[in-house]
């Protein structure tokens, strides 16, 4: 699905001017070219990030990371709410037996 592209060699879009020498020396004869090595190329697909999907990727992270941050502050709020209620629940018992130990 995503296959890079490998461009061809471009044919020269403007004038090329000819590769003047200004000595009196004949140009050397040209050598033989190094062996070019056969290095497989890789198949893996790259990526590449255009600053589009750089910032897409930045505020993708930052909404993860406020949605899980909100969600823990929620649970935690909710812990301590409970913790409160049963608190003050136990003494509203608590009171409650102790003034009918006291009555009778």
């Amino acid at each position: 699905m995503l296959r890079p592209k490998v461009p061809t060699m471009p044919t020269p879009t403007g004038l090329v001017a000819p590769l003047v020498t200004t000595s009196e020396h004949p140009a050397p004869a040209p050598s033989t070219p190094a062996p070019v090595s056969t290095v497989p190329a890789s198949t893996r697909p790259t990526v590449q990030l255009t600053p589009g999907t750089a910032l897409a990727l930045v505020g993708g992270g930052t909404a993860v990371v406020l949605v899980v941050g909100a969600v823990l502050v929620s649970m935690l709020l909710a812990v301590a709410i409970t913790g409160a209620s049963v608190a003050i629940c136990a003494l509203v018992i608590r009171s409650l037996i102790t003034t009918e130990a006291k009555r009778r």
